[in-house]
């Protein structure tokens, strides 16, 4: 039995979203007693969200699917600041016109994933540049400033992490913080907006927001944190060997995305399951306990389950149908990358780096010399190898067991 009474925080909490929770016991409370406005801010530092990011828009759904109402809150205004969060280095600047090429690209995966309508759990989608370029600089040092400490804010992880390792922090990254709390003062007032989500590393911003809120109108907000989303084998959520695992198809293509859940670790299945579908407990229970090749059909699951909820239906069915013809057919789907070689042929280096298996030639002379690739399933030893293709007819061409692509005329 849950330790909650609201049916928000117990779906947060038995989803495995549950970190840390400013005051949980009158967050539950009011939680059962209204709806609960909350927000997560995103900045649009590029034309899509990643697979990291996916964590905190999953927040959002728990919210609205408990009958809350979500805020979207896109950093147009904190972008050009830039978050040091985790970060080594100074964010490049970036202009107005790609901050809004960037907004615009992020969006359609909100509207894919929240409901966008006028009910009291409608989700709103807001730029925090509305206000923050608005500011008087002068105006806000004086209001926001005063609540601020240079020796509180010097013990935030973000801003320790950078001096720790002398690297260098800008003053201008280090007002991100407060531009942040901000954002919380003003979607209290206009909103009536009580939470703020967001992962752990975003603590120490959410907490300053919940303290300004409390110093200058006197009113009870709260934060809450997801857990940092790692793999099994340690690593970081959101990356893979190849790069960043986009949201947008004009980033990676549906199949891609399809083919990273189902290349999930054995012992991720199970709580990947829980954060990123809508499964029911019972269910993902029922797929985790599977044991050796069997597990292979929670995978399949979870990734349908996901590339389904971020590329819609057509996208998923699409990219399962390729990948059972690829794998189990030992035939090639419509979703694979293709390449021309030409009527010439091409050495097959150059072809692993033209369709992307590589990333230099260097790469795809140590694939060939490793026995890892393979053309119609006969693997290339041969660094020179001419690939020919007839008019006509195709080729499979593979890198190891995850990567596949059909080469033409």
């Amino acid at each position: 039995m849950s330790e909650f009474s609201s049916d928000l925080l117990r779906l947060l909490s038995e989803r495995g979203h549950l970190h840390q929770v400013t005051d949980a016991g009158a967050l539950d409370a009011l939680a059962t007693k209204k709806v609960v406005t909350g927000y997560v801010g995103f900045d649009p530092t590029a034309p899509s969200l990643h697979i990291g990011n996916l964590a905190s828009i999953m927040l959002l759904k728990r919210l609205q699917d408990a009958g809350h109402r979500p805020i979207v809150i896109m950093g147009g205004g904190t972008a050009k600041v830039g978050d040091p969060s985790g970060k080594d280095e100074t964010r490049q600047l970036m202009t107005d016109e790609r901050l809004a090429s960037n907004i615009a690209g992020i969006k359609g995966s909100f509207e894919r994933i929240l409901r966008f309508d006028d009910s009291a759990s409608g989700a709103l989608l807001i730029n925090n540049d509305d206000w923050l370029s608005e500011l008087g600089y002068v105006d806000m040092l004086r209001d926001v400033g005063p609540h601020f400490t240079i020796n509180r804010m010097l013990t935030f992880d973000s801003v320790k992490l950078r001096l720790d390792r002398e690297q260098p922090l800008s003053f201008l990254e280090f007002n991100y913080m407060i531009m942040q709390a901000y954002d919380f003062l003003v979607l209290a007032r206009d909103y009536d907006c009580q939470l703020q989500l967001g992962g752990s590393d975003q603590w120490g911003n959410i907490v300053n927001g919940i303290e300004l809120n409390r110093r200058i109108d006197a009113r009870e907000v709260y934060g809450f944190t997801a857990p940092l989303i790692t793999r099994a084998d340690g690593a970081k959520m959101g990356k893979s060997v190849d790069g960043a695992i986009w949201l947008n198809e004009a980033q990676l293509p549906a199949y891609d995305f399809w083919q990273y859940w189902r290349n999930t670790d054995d012992r991720d299945v199970g709580k990947f399951l829980r954060l990123f579908t809508d499964l029911p407990l019972d269910e993902i229970a029922r797929l985790e306990a599977l044991e050796g090749a069997e597990i292979n059909d929670a995978k399949v699951v979870l990734a349908n389950e996901v590339t389904k909820m971020v590329r819609g239906d057509d996208a998923a069915q699409s990219a399962a149908e390729t990948a059972a013809q690829t794998f189990a057919g030992g035939g090639a789907g419509g979703d694979l990358p293709t390449l021309s070689v030409g009527p010439e042929g091409m050495r097959i280096g150059l072809a692993l780096t033209e369709i992307g298996f590589t990333a230099s030639n260097g790469e795809a002379k140590r694939k060939i010399s490793e026995g890892a690739v393979k053309i119609d399933g006969e693997t290339i030893t041969e660094i020179g190898h001419l690939v020919e293709v007839s008019e006509g007819s195709e080729a499979k061409i593979s890198l190891g067991k995850k990567k596949h692509g059909i080469l033409t005329h």
